[in-house]
């Protein structure tokens, strides 16, 4: 897989971008299901960051930290 070394994560982004971007986001994404009630991979696939942080009452500075770690993680 081609990685960007400049992928920086904002709240516009969409799960699709993040995770087409990453797959080690995948797992962060599950880390969130259980707040979430659901697989947001499964049902939120093209919303925003923003969107799925309202939907699913997820803080979002620590959500958008949470991806661009798995995102760091995987470039080493």
């Amino acid at each position: 897989m081609t990685q960007n070394p400049v992928l920086h994560i904002h709240p516009g982004m969409t799960v699709l971008d993040v995770v087409s971007a990453c797959q080690d986001t995948i797992a962060v994404f599950e880390s969130f299901d259980e707040q979430a009630g659901e697989c947001i991979c499964c049902t939120s696939l093209f919303m925003t960051l923003h969107d799925v942080a309202l939907k699913y009452a997820i803080h979002l500075p620590m959500f958008v930290a949470a991806l661009e770690k798995a995102i760091a993680n995987e470039k080493k």
